[in-house]
C-alpha cells in the first residue's frame, strides 16, 4: 500500500501546485517565447518543474527511510532545481548550468556514495574501477545524461514521456530487487510526471523548463546507477538501454557540431525530434514514434536485465546503428512523408468525415458513460471485507457530495474529481489484495480484467471522435496509458505479490484516465455521474459498517 500511497500523493501534489505555478510564471514573466527553433507559437509558462520537484520531494521524504544516498540525492537534486529556477527566470549561460550540475553531482558522489565502480563483464575478471577512474567517469556520466534529457525537451510531452517510461522500468526493477528506496523514489517521480503531463501534452499549457528537465535527468541517471551498482545481479549496462535514445540523440548532435566546427552548445534543429518533424510528421506523430521506441527500449531492459553485459552493449550498438542509418538515408535521399497518401486521404479523411457527422461518438460515449461507473460499482463488491474506517470515510463523502449537489452545484465537478480519485485506488487495491472474485462473484476473473481493456478502447475512441474543441483531448499520452496498463500486469513473472502490484497500478491508471475523459465529455452535466458515485460509496460504506 505504501507504493500506491507514494504514487498518489506525488500525483495529487503536482496537479494541485501546477495552477499556482502557471499564475506565478505569468506574474514573473517566466515564459517560453517562440522563435525559429521552437514549434509553439504563443508564450507558455515554463516553471512546471517546480511542481514536479515539490511533489517528488514531499512524497519521497515522507515515506522513504533515510540513508546516505537518499540524502545526497535530495541535496544534489535541490541544487539542480535551484539553478534551474534561476535559469528559467534569468536565462543562465551554459557555464553556470554546468557549474550547478557539477556541484550537484559531486555532492551525490562524495556525500551520497554514488560511484560507477563495476562495468561487469566489459572488464576482465569483473575488475573494480579505482576511485581516480570511477569518480571522473561518474561525474561525466551524470552530467551528460542530465543534459541529454534537458536537450530532449523539445516537443510537448516528449521529455516527460521518455522519463515516465524509464522510471516505471527502474521502479519495477528496484521493487524486484527489494530496493525500497529506489522503488519509492521512482514511484514518486512517476506520480509527479503523470500530474505534469496532464498539462504538457500537445497542445501544452505548461512547460517543465530547465528546472524540470534537469531535475528529471539528474534523478534518472542517479537512480539507475544506484540500482545497477553494488550487490545486484542486474547488468551495469542497463542504464544505457533505459535512456539510450536521448543519449544517442545528444551524442549525435554534439558530434555533428564538432565536425562542422560550430560551438558545442550552439542551438540548432538537428535533434531527432526536429528531424522527425522535418520528415513532415505531425507533432503528435513524432512524439508517438519516440514513445514507441522508448517503450521498446525499457521493455528490452526488463527482459534482458540478467543477460551478458556484452550482449546488451552489442544490442544497443545495433539499435543505435539502425536509428542513425534511417536518418542518414532519409537525409541522403531527401525522403519526406507524402501527406496526401493513403493514410491521410483514405483513413484520416474518412475518419474526419465520420467524426464531423457524429455517427460513432454517440455509441462510443454511451458505452463509456454507463460502462465506466458500472465497472467501478461492481469493483466495490469484489473485496472479501472492507475495513470499518473505509466505511466511515465513504459515509462522510456521501454526506459531503449530497450537500454540494444541492447547495453549491458549481463546486460539484471539483468535489466529484477528488472523490473519484480517492475511491478508485481504494476499491482497486481492496479488490486486488483480498478478492473473492474467483469464488463468490463473477467466477470469470479474466472477463472482469478484460472489461478494463474493453472500456479503455472505447474511451480512446471517444477521445478520437469527440467534437469538443477544448478540454481533455486525445494525445500521445494515450499511448503511455495504454502501454503501462497493458504491460504492467504481465511483466511480474509468477510471483503473486508482484502481479498484484502490477494489476493495481494498471487498473487504477485506466480508471483515472477513463473518468478524466468522461467528465470532460459530460460538459457540466454531472447528475448521473454523481448518482453512480454515491451508489459506489454506499456499497463501500455499507460493507464497512456491516463487516463484509
Amino acid at each position: 500500500m505504501i507504493y500506491l500511497t507514494t504514487l498518489l500523493l506525488s500525483l495529487f501534489l503536482t496537479i494541485t501546485l501546477i495552477p499556482f505555478s502557471i499564475r506565478i510564471a505569468e506574474k514573473v514573466k517566466a515564459l517560453d517565447i517562440p522563435d525559429e527553433r521552437k514549434v509553439h507559437t504563443v508564450p507558455i509558462p515554463r516553471i512546471g518543474g517546480i511542481a514536479m520537484a515539490v511533489g517528488t520531494f514531499v512524497s519521497m521524504l515522507l515515506w522513504a527511510s533515510q540513508n546516505n544516498f537518499l540524502r545526497g540525492y535530495a541535496i544534489g537534486a535541490g541544487i539542480i532545481v535551484l539553478f534551474g529556477i534561476i535559469d528559467d527566470l534569468k536565462d543562465l549561460g551554459y557555464k553556470a548550468k554546468f557549474s550547478g550540475q557539477m556541484i550537484a553531482t559531486l555532492v551525490v558522489i562524495f556525500y551520497g556514495g554514488l560511484k560507477i565502480t563495476n562495468l561487469g563483464m566489459l572488464l576482465p575478471d569483473n575488475v573494480t574501477l579505482p576511485e581516480w577512474v570511477s569518480i571522473p567517469l561518474t561525474l561525466v556520466f551524470i552530467v551528460g545524461v542530465t543534459n541529454a534529457i534537458n536537450l530532449a525537451d523539445g516537443l510537448d510531452g516528449l521529455a516527460g514521456g521518455i522519463c515516465l517510461l524509464s522510471f516505471c522500468c527502474i521502479g519495477y526493477l528496484a521493487f524486484l530487487e527489494d530496493n525500497t528506496i529506489i522503488a519509492l523514489l521512482s514511484l514518486s517521480i512517476v506520480g509527479a510526471i503523470f500530474g505534469f503531463l496532464r498539462f504538457n501534452t500537445y497542445p501544452a499549457s505548461l512547460f517543465m523548463g530547465d528546472t524540470g528537465s534537469q531535475f528529471l535527468g539528474f534523478s534518472l541517471v542517479t537512480t539507475s546507477i544506484a540500482l545497477t551498482q553494488g550487490d545486484t545481479a542486474l547488468s551495469p549496462v542497463l542504464p544505457l538501454i533505459i535512456f539510450g535514445f536521448p543519449v544517442l540523440d545528444t551524442v549525435t548532435v554534439m558530434f555533428e557540431r564538432v565536425s562542422e566546427r560550430r560551438p558545442l552548445f550552439s542551438p540548432d534543429k538537428n535533434h531527432f525530434h526536429h528531424r522527425l518533424i522535418g520528415l513532415r510528421l505531425y507533432h503528435t506523430e513524432a512524439v508517438l514514434i519516440i514513445y514507441i521506441i522508448q517503450a521498446v527500449l525499457v521493455t528490452s531492459a526488463f527482459v534482458f536485465r540478467f543477460y551478458s553485459d556484452w550482449v546488451l552493449l552489442i544490442g544497443y550498438a545495433i539499435f543505435a546503428t539502425m536509428i542513425l542509418t534511417a536518418f542518414f538515408m532519409a537525409d541522403r535521399t531527401g525522403f519526406v512523408l507524402r501527406r496526401q497518401g493513403i493514410v491521410d486521404t483514405e483513413i484520416k479523411g474518412r475518419l474526419k468525415v465520420l467524426k464531423e457527422k457524429g455517427i460513432f461518438i454517440i455509441v462510443f460515449f454511451r458505452i463509456v458513460e454507463f460502462g465506466v461507473p458500472l465497472l467501478l460499482f461492481l469493483t466495490c463488491f469484489i473485496p472479501r471485507t472492507v475495513p470499518k474506517i473505509f466505511g466511515i470515510f465513504s459515509a462522510g463523502l456521501i454526506v459531503f457530495i449530497v450537500a454540494i449537489w444541492f447547495l453549491k452545484k458549481p463546486w460539484l465537478r471539483s468535489v466529484l474529481t477528488v472523490t473519484i480519485y480517492l475511491l478508485i485506488p481504494l476499491t482497486v487495491y481492496l479488490s486486488t489484495a483480498d478478492a473473492r472474485i474467483s469464488k463468490d462473484l463473477l467466477h470469470l476473473p479474466a472477463l472482469y480484467d478484460a472489461a478494463f481493456v474493453f472500456l479503455l478502447i472505447f474511451v480512446i475512441l471517444t477521445l478520437r471522435f469527440t467534437r469538443r474543441k477544448r478540454g481533455f483531448k486525445a494525445t500521445p499520452m494515450d499511448f503511455l496509458i495504454f502501454f503501462i496498463a497493458l504491460v504492467a500486469p504481465y511483466i511480474a513473472g509468477t510471483y503473486t505479490e508482484y502481479k498484484q502490484i502490477g494489476a493495481v497500478a494498471a487498473k487504477t491508471i485506466m480508471l483515472f484516465f477513463s473518468y478524466e475523459v468522461l467528465m470532460g465529455e459530460l460538459r457540466g452535466q454531472f447528475n448521473r455521474l454523481t448518482f453512480s458515485t454515491i451508489c459506489s460509496l454506499l456499497v463501500i460504506s455499507a460493507r464497512g459498517f456491516l463487516g463484509g
